[in-house]
């Protein structure tokens, strides 16, 4: 099985994981490595989630930014690595989503 770094953009470790007030999932991201992205990139990209021991995982769409940590810009994620998300599942289960998982992507 090949490696995120191998086939996504970028890597985001997930920092904080909450229920959204209206379903899905707030993420708060931050940049780790590969390509930084750029927000129109983001905005309905779909991610892998994957479990800091590798067993779990799940694909993820980005439906919007979160506003409480900022506007999100391009700047912002270059500047300070960090993008908070609106995500809906698409695939596996994203209840367990937590700190210190891995964000890939977008994939294809």
């Amino acid at each position: 099985m090949a490696t995120a770094e191998e086939n996504h953009k970028a890597i985001f470790r997930v920092l904080d994981s909450m229920d959204a007030p209206h379903g899905g999932k707030l993420l708060k991201l931050r940049f780790e490595s590969g390509d930084t992205p750029a927000t129109r990139e983001i905005k309905g990209a779909t991610l892998l989630l994957a479990s800091p021991d590798g067993e779990a995982s799940c694909t993820v769409r980005v439906e919007a930014f979160a506003l409480f940590g900022g506007r999100p810009s391009d700047d912002r994620i270059r500047r300070t690595g960090r993008v908070d998300i609106h995500v809906s599942e698409v695939e596996g289960n994203a209840d367990n989503i937590g700190p210190k998982w891995s964000a890939s992507g977008p994939i294809p």
